[in-house]
């Protein structure tokens, strides 16, 4: 006797059979599994047959622009070049140190279509973190620009993006495909994109071919049939801006990249090339809203703000509305290891300020209480678990996460405490994960709390997420210092600043007698926090 299929709420999405929430979205076809294909191919394939006028990317910082044709032709060069001159092939690692330019997504798109694994790092990392990064990727290509190349190890020779080698593998080709294509499935590794977990341990997330696959066939199924120019702030080392950049190929956008720029240089690049788009974290909305030059340039062409990374704080959002009343707030979750999960479609959603929109299709969640493992129902909150084809394949190398990440049923548990409304609404409480998302970065506490018992006269430390409006939150350190010790907190703050990279830096400091732990040793971070800040009488 057949199983009839749960009965799932059309409203809320969620099935009291199964207690699991569906996305309320159209289902949007998929590419089967079994064929194999990459996410080169997958995009090129998107584009019409007729290619567009307006360019692909644009680079503000140089004004350079990449057209639709040239963006194909040098793919193709690119795969050949490195194909045939380095070698480079099928579960090769290419590690990628460079900010945004124009030849990042050419370079991503080659390597990817040969099969390669994309592993990029932030420029600003330091030597011994780039150390800690490339021991678990392990590459076997380097690539990088002639500023972030010293950065590496002294025994690495990477080849430089902007050298005149690199140009001449751009253009070298006929701009036709390898003569003989290297087979990929969709479920082999396309990229290594790193995060961190509870215990604040860096880890390497292997993402397939199909993760990207499925994010952009949501995107690309929803499309407009107004050509869109975006502004992508996020870096295309970061898995939001890497998803935003290569899936702007697959709606035919223009996507102009900026690299770190205060907001007056933001807008003005926002003003000059009509931008109808902008991505962005919090911390822009934000200062847009605490700005005098926001009026000063036009921005009528702006239509919506997609803002995700960190949480936005509604006052921020209302006054950004009431500045720019006609433009969309879109603000959407994800994370490195399930790609985008939940996102806001339409006038409608955008307005639900404290929500990250609803599920995106072909996904499906759970909340579950995280202490009995039950699962809950609409509007109870507990911990974000999710499956569907946007999840990772796993942590390289680490089968002890992959066990506490990963239920036997495939689910990906995310870490974080959330809720369901009756309108499907996904709702992000707090982290149970012990990281700080300061704007779209995580830093792991324990990180810098070994960073701080390096300093001599540090006896204890702790470091917690410190609410900020502007970054969402900054790390802040709880220090016991020796006795006598005239150690201050400019002391604290400098001293790591020279140890980390600048989004991991110590931005407050408090000194308390003692610090709180379990009968195990384990600080209570967020016990600590909650007393400390509670306290009216607390002076930073």
């Amino acid at each position: 006797m057949a199983h009839s299929p749960p009965l799932i709420n059309p409203r809320s999405g969620y099935s009291p059979a199964t207690k699991t929430f569906h996305s309320l979205r159209p289902t949007v076809p998929l590419p089967p599994v079994s064929l194999p294909l990459s996410f080169t191919s997958y995009l090129v394939s998107l584009l019409p047959d007729r290619f567009p006028s307006h360019p692909a990317f644009i680079n503000a910082s140089t004004g350079l622009s990449l057209s639709y044709p040239d963006l194909v032709s040098q793919i193709h060069s690119l795969a050949s070049s490195l194909h045939s001159h380095l070698g480079i092939s099928k579960g090769h690692v290419a590690f990628i140190l460079s900010t945004s330019c124009l030849e990042i997504p050419i370079l991503y798109l080659s390597l990817l279509s040969l099969g390669a694994i994309v592993t990029p790092a932030n420029p600003a990392t330091t030597p011994s973190e780039l150390s800690r990064l490339i021991d678990l990727a392990g590459p076997t290509h380097f690539f990088a620009t002639s500023s972030s190349s010293s950065m590496l190890p002294h025994h690495v020779t990477p080849v430089l993006i902007d050298s005149p080698l690199f140009r001449s593998f751009l253009e070298s080709g006929s701009g036709s495909q390898l003569s003989d294509p290297i087979e990929i499935r969709q479920s082999d590794p396309a990229a290594i994109l790193f995060s961190s977990g509870t215990t604040g341990r860096l880890k390497a997330a292997a993402i397939p071919h199909r993760e990207f696959i499925a994010n952009t066939a949501e995107f690309h199924a929803l499309r407009s049939s107004e050509t869109e120019t975006m502004l992508l702030t996020a870096p295309m080392f970061h898995s939001m801006g890497f998803l935003m950049a290569l899936k702007g190929v697959a709606l035919v956008e223009t996507t102009v990249l900026m690299g770190s720029a205060p907001v007056e240089k933001m807008l003005e690049i926002a003003a000059k090339y009509k931008v109808t788009r902008i991505s962005a974290a919090p911390t822009i909305v934000v200062a847009l809203t605490q700005s005098e030059d926001t009026v000063k340039f036009d921005l009528s062409a702006l239509r919506q703000v997609c803002c995700g990374g960190a949480p936005l704080v509604c006052d921020a959002a209302e006054r950004f509305q009431a500045l720019f009343p006609s433009v969309e707030i879109a603000q959407g979750y994800g994370a490195t290891e399930a790609g985008l999960v939940s996102r806001m479609i339409g006038p409608e959603e955008c307005k639900h300020w404290r929500s990250v929109g609803r599920l995106n299709a072909n996904m499906e969640a759970k909340i579950v209480d995280h202490v009995t493992g039950h699962p809950l129902s609409l509007g109870q909150h507990g911990e974000l678990w999710v499956r569907g084809p946007t999840i990772m394949l796993g942590y390289i190398g680490d089968p002890e996460a992959n066990a506490v990440t990963f239920d036997s049923e495939g689910w990906l548990k995310t870490g974080d405490l959330c809720y369901f409304d009756e309108d499907g609404f996904l709702y992000i409480v707090d982290r149970l994960k012990e990281m700080i998302k300061y704007k779209a970065y995580q830093v792991a506490p324990a990180e810098l709390e070994q960073v701080l018992h390096s300093l001599p006269d540090v006896v204890e430390a702790a470091v917690v997420p410190c609410p900020d409006e502007i970054a969402g939150q900054i790390p802040m350190a709880f220090v016991v210092r020796k006795p006598g010790s005239k150690l201050s907190g400019e002391d604290v703050i400098k001293f790591t600043a020279q140890l980390v990279a600048p989004y991991k830096k110590i931005r407050r400091v408090a000194f308390i007698n003692s610090i709180p732990k379990t009968p195990s040793g384990k600080i209570m971070r967020r016990d600590l926090a909650n007393r400390f800040f509670s306290s009216s009488t607390s002076k930073l």
